[in-house]
């Protein structure tokens, strides 16, 4: 663990003591500060604005319960959070999840990350995150149904297109955003199709949406593989998960020539030699929301592997893609001796410490996932876009702006990371870059 400053050590020490127990959002400050030695050494009027302490407190946390009736006709209970963690660029923005380990703690480290992310994006929004401990998986549609409209009906109160814009995220896909903006509609009595975006294409949605973040990541790979000469085509990827994410960004990678050989769920791993059948995993994922252990029922070149780590696989690139803390430094001594060369963080702080650590030094290029995955949020701004001016725009015009906005992702933290002395440092210049757009505008706009 690196040391921090003094001046950052205390701030982390009150991050610790102000929020007990929510080792995920220590963990996800604690990352951001440990870059931040350089920037205090430049700019000292970061520390006597208090800037930084003042960034690690969320603006507003809203915390509720949600009470539901299941199809037996019993009342269940689960809890909703809204942290509404920092407005200085534009209005809140940042996904729900729906799953049983979300707890205030994990809302905090996803609303802290997406501060940064929505920065890098240079789009003007702000950072926030929600959620609940309701799991989806094994409910009829009709309760999920009845659960997003308990949900909303709370959280509509604190939400709007220039206040708090959500999306969907792990357990919350087009069907459960349907459901949300139905029933704000239906409280508000208002078409407001910019309160919400991952909206139905017929409804005020984007093209891309949905495979925006995994269509993000391989973008933001095939620059830093191109900076460093390089590119996808023959290479030979490892993906974690196997939901919206990790399915959009096998594509991409396969539409880009490289041969994806694993993915995973839950439940354990497939290895497939011949290259992932992307059909038959949307099939079983989203046509019956089945296991992927039933990948390799219909495909004799597959194994399922329900023991061991999905980075026993070897590779030359790694995304990590389903959830976070997935990667540990048992899994990223795999990677090294598999002979991997690049990790990029598809899903939210899914590497460790330790594992960030372990690969850093065997020279495998990091790429953190506030850099990496905010083309999902990308898209979202440009949904917001379009429902603000009544357009819609094209698939093809759409995939081209995410392409741009990843590339200028790309260039940023590497610009950075040469101007603060870390060069090639894919970390420091992403928390580097979000962070001082944020932190200027915050000294922009006074003790607020």
């Amino acid at each position: 663990m690196a040391a921090l400053p003094d001046a950052l050590t205390s701030v982390f020490d009150e991050v610790v003591r102000r929020n007990p127990g929510e080792a995920e959002f220590h963990q996800a400050v604690r990352e951001v500060l440990e870059s931040l030695g350089p920037v205090i050494a430049k700019r000292p009027q970061y520390v006597d604005a208090e800037i930084i302490r003042r960034l690690c407190e969320p603006e507003r946390q809203i915390i509720f319960r949600v009470p539901w009736t299941d199809d037996a006709g019993r009342v269940q209970l689960n809890r909703g959070f809204r942290v509404e963690f920092n407005s200085a660029l534009g209005p809140y923005k940042g996904g729900i999840r729906f799953h049983p380990s979300v707890y205030l703690g994990i809302v905090k480290f996803l609303g802290f990350e997406q501060i940064f992310k929505n920065a890098l994006t240079g789009m003007p929004i702000g950072g926030g995150k929600g959620g609940s401990d309701f799991d989806p998986k094994g409910r009829s549609d009709a309760e999920v149904m009845r659960f997003c409209q308990s949900f909303m009906t709370e959280l509509y109160r604190h939400i709007g297109e220039h206040t708090d814009v959500p999306a969907g995220d792990i357990g919350v896909g087009g069907r459960e955003i349907g459901y949300l903006f139905g029933q704000y509609k239906r409280i508000t009595n208002r078409y407001e199709s910019g309160v919400l975006t991952g909206k139905g294409i017929t409804w005020g949605g984007s093209q891309v949406r949905t495979e925006s973040t995994g269509y993000g990541t391989v973008f933001f790979v095939r620059e830093a593989l191109a900076s460093r000469g390089g590119s996808l085509d023959g290479r030979t990827v490892v993906v974690s998960g196997s939901g919206n994410v990790a399915i959009y960004a096998m594509e991409k990678a396969a539409e880009l020539g490289a041969r994806v050989v694993a993915c995973s769920d839950s439940g354990g791993y497939v290895v497939d030699e011949a290259g992932i059948d992307l059909d038959l995993v949307k099939e079983i994922k989203n046509g019956r929301r089945g296991r992927i252990a039933e990948y390799a029922d219909a495909r004799p070149s597959a194994r399922f592997v329900a023991d061991g780590s999905i980075w026993d696989v070897p590779c030359d690139v790694a995304l990590p893609c389903a959830t976070q803390n997935e990667l540990d430094e048992d899994g990223a001594a795999a990677l090294i001796r598999g002979g991997c060369g690049i990790v990029a963080e598809g899903a939210n702080m899914p590497t460790t410490p330790a594992a960030v650590r372990a690969l850093r030094s065997a020279g495998v290029v990091f790429a953190p996932g506030k850099a990496v995955n905010a083309g999902g949020v990308a898209t979202s701004a440009l949904e917001m876009q379009q429902n603000a001016s009544r357009d819609s725009w094209t698939f093809e015009h759409t995939e081209a702006r995410l392409s741009d906005i990843m590339g200028q992702i790309h260039a940023r933290c590497l610009e950075t990371a040469d101007e603060y002395g870390t060069p090639g440092d894919y970390v420091a210049g992403a928390n580097i870059a979000g962070f001082t757009h944020v932190a200027d505008a915050m000294l922009a706009l006074g003790v607020v």
